[in-house]
């Protein structure tokens, strides 16, 4: 008979909790980690942005709820992914010696973040037709807690595809996967609030985790920043990898330089149409 330890128990409490959490708790998490950033940011904004922030909300919003009904219609097939690799013991984490239940799920959650976010970020930015639906994301030039979640639906679809490689290549199981999409949603909503921490903090929570200064370089308007820092949670991706880059954080402007014009930038149907235009060409500082 296996006993755990008190850890073990606390962590084996988790994982039950993340093989059946309930859609509506999934649901609180994304609209209350946008509520409680949207308040901050309000309040204490750092970009004091002139614009209709509710308007600018609303398509954002628009492409949150395009993602939610993405990712449901295509979930089976993520259950199932799931599924196969903890039944056929296929994968990374299948493979390697046995851990305990903390070591496995830090293990797990790096290896999800490093294949299914820092890689697929990546791929978005050099394959030209994957950017045509990503600049979508960059072409936001108030970015604020709901930039977080503003992706075209086509890039929903290249996401999901990701991340189910991400979880067929790392063999997680579906407890695992809840886990980091948790996760993943806090983190996001976090770095992309127009808020800022002070200097020192950031530059020191930059080492492990990605922070609101270091994403605010990835969202300024012209290469090379665009082309870095591609880190979801973990910094640790592109320090390894050599895409970490730093800005002042008060000289960042916002934006993709190939889509400056409000008319595309800021109203739904133009920016729904922009992934089937001509590719223009943006340019180094």
């Amino acid at each position: 008979m296996i006993i755990f330890d008190k850890n073990q128990i606390t962590m084996n409490d988790i994982i039950h909790y993340f093989e059946s959490i309930p859609s509506l708790h999934r649901a609180l998490i994304l609209a209350g980690g946008i509520a409680i950033f949207w308040l901050i940011e309000s309040a204490i904004p750092f970009f004091k942005f002139q614009y209709n922030k509710w308007q600018h909300a609303g398509i954002n919003i628009f492409f949150t709820i395009t993602t939610i009904i993405v990712n449901f219609a295509l979930a089976f097939i993520l259950l199932k992914t799931a599924d196969y690799v903890t039944k056929k013991e296929f994968g990374i984490l299948n493979w390697l010696p046995k851990m305990n239940p903390i070591a496995f799920t830090v293990v797990g959650i790096l290896l999800l973040d490093f294949i299914g976010a820092y890689l697929a970020h990546f791929t978005e930015h050099k394959v030209k037709l994957l950017w045509r639906f990503h600049l979508i994301h960059h072409s936001d030039t108030y970015i604020d807690t709901t930039s977080g979640n503003r992706h075209h639906p086509g890039e929903s679809v290249i996401r999901f595809v990701f991340t189910t490689l991400g979880v067929l290549i790392v063999g997680s199981p579906m407890w695992m996967v809840f886990m980091y999409q948790t996760l993943s949603v806090v983190a996001t909503q976090f770095t992309h609030a127009n808020i800022c921490l002070p200097k020192k903090i950031d530059k020191v929570m930059s080492y492990i985790l990605v922070s609101p200064d270091m994403h605010k370089t990835h969202h300024h308007y012209k290469l090379p920043h665009t082309d870095s820092n591609y880190g979801n949670i973990f910094s640790i991706w592109d320090r390894i990898f050599g895409t970490f880059s730093y800005m002042e954080r008060e000289t960042i402007i916002y934006g993709v330089d190939t889509h400056m014009d409000p008319n595309e930038n800021n109203k739904l149907v133009s920016l729904l149409k922009i992934p089937f235009q001509k590719t223009r060409s943006p340019q180094k500082e």
